[in-house]
């Protein structure tokens, strides 16, 4: 059950995921080069802003989702989100570019962008609660730990894929054609990722969402009248891992390729044991959160990842392949530290009343706030200080700021009837 709807959120999030790897090797030349001209380091920025962009339309899917299944049906809403991810994806592929096409061609990329971001937005909330309400009292954060795989499963399909293709062709013949390839191979996945979803929907647990949407989503109003501090807080809490998590996804290619000059296949390779280094710990430290404790799990995460941050950049810049990998692979593995946990926390800060539209919400809010746009902040901090000590710095503060918003969180929810 659970590990069919992580296989097809894998292939949602690789669609996700191979934008947010070109983004830092390709589009900053190919479709935004008169700014590139001018000024590399400005279209790199415009480059990752279009990576953020699509994270503001991912509420306005989960709203689109939602209506569409009161009255169609999950399963062609389920039909529609991919399609309309892996369409836009291959559209992508296919896509003009700036030479080509002229201004129509950077315009057409961020329409096809916010295509994904409204595709990508309907269905984490559901899948995770229903995983943690279905797991024993003591298991909670183990079971509700299997949904988020989907994220690094999918970042480590993307860096394979882009690993082979970089490997295979010359750096040429990548920049010409060759970074298309996995943008159009989606094909592929969308009727992989049909059948998978075919096979998921005639589950059980596609029944019991809607079941938990209607007694437990309510409208934004109520949310928000009664429960604003806690959405707050789920936001804060979800922005240190998300900020991290997309510098881990997409800067540390772009970063080690085109600043530090290491080779592509070296720092792709890198990215990939990293992204398995992310699912083993996600699953780990939701187990040892039963155990421990989700408040002290999400407190010993975060008060790492601040250590952690400047130390990760000193190492980086050594543009030593063995120094990278432990600088990333170490960062990989304190994300799944504060990642697993999540839907047992999330699940038990908010009543059953509104505790789908708390969890999606804040989950949203803070993906906007912390991944949206860290790869873009990242590069304006670079550009602006020319040292990249101020993006571990930019990582410590964030990560505070979600320690802080943990240590708020009312101690002895863990373990709460989840019927109340």
């Amino acid at each position: 059950m659970l590990s069919g709807a992580m296989v097809g959120t894998t292939i949602e999030w690789f669609d996700f995921f191979i934008y947010a790897q070109a983004a830092g090797l390709i589009f900053a030349t190919q479709y935004f080069n008169p700014v590139s001209n001018d000024s590399p380091a400005l279209a790199q920025v415009i480059a990752w802003a279009s990576l953020g962009i699509s994270f503001l339309f991912r509420p306005l899917g989960a709203v689109l989702a939602g209506h569409l299944g009161d009255r169609l049906g999950r399963k062609p809403v389920l039909v529609l989100t991919l399609i309309g991810m892996g369409g836009a994806t291959v559209a992508i592929g296919l896509l003009p570019n700036y030479a080509a096409i002229g201004i129509a061609a950077p315009l057409l990329l961020v329409l096809l962008r916010i295509l994904q971001g409204i595709s990508a937005g309907g269905e984490w909330g559901g899948a995770a609660l229903i995983a943690v309400e279905h797991a024993p009292t003591n298991r909670r954060g183990y079971f509700g730990a299997f949904p988020q795989v989907g994220v690094p499963a999918g970042m480590l399909l993307a860096t394979l894929f882009m690993l082979v293709v970089t490997t295979v062709l010359t750096p040429e013949q990548f920049e010409a054609w060759g970074w298309r390839v996995p943008f159009v191979s989606s094909l592929v996945l969308i009727f992989i990722g049909f059948f998978i979803r075919r096979l998921v929907e005639e589950s059980p647990v596609f029944s019991e969402m809607e079941e938990l949407k209607q007694k437990s989503s309510a409208p934004l109003s109520e949310l928000f009248r009664g429960h604003s501090k806690t959405v707050l807080l789920a936001a804060l809490i979800f922005a240190g891992v998300n900020a991290a998590g997309y510098l881990a996804i997409a800067f540390f290619v772009s970063y080690g390729t085109n600043v530090l000059g290491m080779g592509r296949p070296v720092v792709l390779g890198l990215t990939s044991v990293t992204a398995i280094a992310w699912i083993v710990a996600t699953l780990y430290f939701g187990a040892v959160s039963d155990r421990l404790g989700r408040r002290r799990t999400f407190a010993f995460g975060y008060l790492a990842m601040i250590l952690w941050a400047i130390p990760t950049w000193l190492l980086i810049d050594t543009a030593n392949p063995l120094l990278f990998g432990i600088a990333v692979v170490v960062l990989g593995a304190l994300l799944g530290v504060t990642y697993g946990p999540q839907p047992a926390l999330y699940a038990e800060m908010f009543p059953a009343s509104v505790r789908l539209s708390g969890v999606s919400i804040g989950y949203a809010i803070g993906s906007i706030i912390g991944g949206a746009f860290a790869p873009m902040i990242a590069e304006l901090l670079l550009d602006n200080t020319g040292n990249s000590l101020s993006i571990g710095v930019y990582i410590a503060v964030i990560s505070a700021i979600s320690l802080a918003a943990v240590l708020l969180v009312p101690k002895g929810i863990q373990g709460k009837n989840l019927h109340e």
